[in-house]
């Protein structure tokens, strides 16, 4: 930089400049066409080539320092020494001090144009930056182009080859050698500008090789040159960053510095990453799992119209998580998200108007968004179609156009309806009937893991219906169904390893199986685990447990389960002895029709246990029974007949269900129906009681 100048030194200063070139051009006196140099008349410090280089360098900067010698204040004549001496340096070739800037050039930050003149990077960066005439400060040469040309020169380039690649004009693994050739160079600027740390260029980097487009891919240096420009602050990169951290692409998978990246970004505003942060707080993926963050960043990027965004709020809404419950807001997001084409929103708005939720029920919306959804191929939707027109819920049913719309999911893996599909077939409702191709989608559903489609080819198996028989391999179809809680193939599996199908016999399994399904909540798994616990059969003998399940299955109305509960309180069974409980839960029984149940309650009114006393009633329980073909209330019904006793005595009707009973072996029947023969006709026994009433434990 130039000394102070002091008034002293001031009028030391000759009226003529010393320097030997132009002021403007700095083109040196003598050189080509310059045979005169002129000085400015005003301030006379300043000479000139040229009135052309007077004119541009007046406009440039020198009006506002031209100062008359008489006027000149010390500040003036800094500037005139300084101008004097960057000319005098650019003619010597000395080079040592930035004539931009007017500071020491330092070799780290140097920049020499193709003229040769040496600058300051920084100050000439600065000069293209602000529009400063694109040329040597020294002698006009054209300034080489800046980061922001090369980049767009390098980007023209790079979008003509991904528009070729488009149009199928070439492929990105096999570029003509011309076009590659240009892709390289275009390439090699942008590394160039990248290294010096032109952003925009960094990014670019980063996206070529992600995905090897022109050249070899390498998610290593995709993940480097994200990363710088992810920490100068772009928010693009950040938020693919982010993505390369959370997945282990090209870095070491990092669930926290992803979300710190995500944070990064959705703090600038990227809808991208405040949806994806979002994503990251419901799910507890690197940062404390908040429902409330996940809605504010949902919120966020919604609002700004990301369509992801848009959805997944109305689905946070639609469960209340973070927020209030509303299906009424879900159903504005997702009307929102679906005018911009998003497919799951229209199938859930279609749910919406088929239910009721959030909107007045409307069938014939419903089946618009449903059907608009499927027919732009939303997978889902199309299932959803099969549904309702096998079910005639909005459309008239129509079981063809069913079997069309579960063909199409079905063809494209959807496993619902490949399981559908396979039962379409199996009952012939809209197409032929073929066991065989109902085989053959029910398998194509069981591979992909359909738990209800795994219990059907089980119970092919086990049928041998389209399938050669084979318990086997139903066993092996049950057990992958019952180990997703599939409660049919659970019970089916306590049947098998009770009997001994197609595995080796095992009660212990058995009960296994049965504990699975009962614990989810099926009654006859429930009342098959209180017969085992009571008689400890593959389970420790309980009281309790026996109690406790056969409560259970009573309660959802299991009748063989009521009956039984019924004996617990007759004989005290780990509750304490009521004739009047028992009967209770044998009414309930009875009323559903089980004979154990309704045989037990005619005893009850018979004797009067727990009940007032009534043949009548007795004589009707008991009927209902023997008509089932249950033998002990069959030879009770005939002892009331032989005596009388609550209906019209009819010693043959009497002899008609003893017989029944004796038919199938019951011991009291055959001994009346002997001593009969013996007496001469009687029925009674042989002191003229009826004898003891039977109980029926089921």
């Amino acid at each position: 930089m130039c000394a102070a100048i002091t008034q002293e030194k001031v009028k030391k200063i000759g009226p003529a400049p010393s320097a030997k070139v132009c002021s403007n051009c700095l083109t040196p006196k003598g050189n080509g066409n310059v045979l005169k140099l002129s000085a400015c008349v005003r301030c006379g410090t300043v000479v000139y080539c040229s009135k052309d280089c007077q004119k541009a360098h007046w406009k440039a900067n020198h009006k506002q320092h031209c100062v008359a010698k008489a006027d000149r204040t010390p500040g003036d004549q800094k500037y005139l020494v300084a101008h004097e001496n960057m000319a005098t340096k650019a003619a010597t070739d000395n080079g040592e001090e930035c004539v931009i800037c007017l500071s020491l050039l330092m070799d780290s930050s140097v920049i020499t144009l193709q003229c040769t003149h040496k600058f300051h990077a920084d100050c000439v960066a600065k000069l293209q930056k602000y529009g400063v005439r694109q040329s040597c400060p020294l002698c006009r040469t054209p300034l080489p182009a800046g980061p922001e040309e090369i980049f767009e020169e390098a980007s023209r380039r790079i979008i003509m080859v991904e528009l070729l690649e488009e149009r199928g004009y070439v492929r990105w693994d096999a570029l003509p050698p011309a076009t590659q050739l240009d892709f390289d160079e275009a390439v090699i600027k942008l590394r160039d500008i990248a290294e010096k740390g032109f952003v925009n260029a960094q990014a670019t980097l980063g996206q070529l090789y992600s995905y090897g487009n022109g050249v070899a891919q390498n998610y290593e240096e995709s993940a480097r040159w994200y990363k710088k420009a992810a920490t100068q602050g772009h928010m693009f990169s950040q938020s693919i960053l982010a993505i390369l951290y959370q997945d282990g692409v090209g870095v070491e998978k990092n669930d926290v510095e992803g979300a710190q990246w995500l944070k990064k970004a959705a703090e600038q505003g990227h809808t991208d990453a405040q949806c994806n942060l979002a994503g990251a707080f419901s799910q507890g993926r690197g940062v404390a799992q908040s429902d409330e963050q996940a809605a504010q960043w949902f919120q966020k990027a919604a609002e700004q119209g990301n369509v992801y965004a848009q959805l997944n709020l109305g689905i946070i809404l639609s469960m209340g998580r973070g927020v209030a419950q509303s299906d009424v807001q879900a159903a504005q997001w997702w009307k929102k998200s679906a005018d911009q084409g998003n497919l799951d929103a229209m199938h859930l708005l279609g749910n919406l108007f088929q239910e009721g939720r959030g909107v007045a029920m409307d069938n014939a919306k419903a089946l618009r968004f449903f059907q608009k959804a499927a027919n732009l191929g939303h997978l889902e939707s199309q299932y959803k179609m099969g549904v309702m027109f096998q079910e005639g819920n909005g459309v008239v049913q129509s079981d063809v156009k069913a079997v069309q719309w579960y063909m199409k999911a079905a063809g494209r893996g959807h496993a619902k309806a490949q399981c559908d599909l396979s039962i379409m077939f199996d009952d012939g409702l809209g197409v032929e009937e073929s066991v065989e191709k109902a085989v053959e989608w029910c398998i194509k559903a069981a591979n992909q893991g359909f738990s209800r489609a795994q219990f059907n080819l089980g119970s092919f198996f086990h049928k041998g219906r389209g399938v050669a028989q084979n318990d086997a391999t139903a066993a092996q179809w049950f057990e992958k169904a019952g180990d997703q809680g599939d409660v049919m193939a659970q019970c089916n599996l306590g049947i098998f390893f009770q009997e001994g199908l197609g595995v080796e016999q095992s009660d212990v399994e058995s009960a296994q199986w049965w504990r699975r399904a009962a614990e989810n909540g099926d009654a006859e798994a429930q009342y098959k685990m209180a017969c085992f616990h009571k008689v400890g059969r593959g389970v420790a003998q309980s009281q309790v447990e026996t109690l406790r399940w056969f409560q259970k299955a009573a309660d959802q109305g299991h009748a063989a389960a009521q009956c039984g509960l019924g004996m617990l309180y007759l004989e005290g069974f780990g509750v304490a002895h009521s004739y009047s409980k028992a009967a209770e839960w044998w009414q309930k029984a009875a009323d559903q029709g089980h004979a154990g149940a309704q045989q037990n309650l005619g005893n009850c009114f018979g004797e009067g246990d727990g009940v007032v006393q009534n043949d009548v009633e007795a004589v009707r329980w008991y009927k209902k029974a023997a008509a089932q073909g249950l033998p002990v209330a069959q030879c009770a019904l005939g002892v009331m007949l032989e005596v009388g006793r609550g209906v019209a005595q009819s010693r043959a009707e009497a002899l008609r269900w003893l017989q029944k009973a004796a038919d199938q072996g019951h011991d009291e029947a055959q001994m009346r129906l002997a001593f009969r023969c013996a007496c001469g006709g009687g029925l009674l026994g042989p002191s003229g009681e009826l004898g003891h009433p039977c109980r029926c434990p089921e």
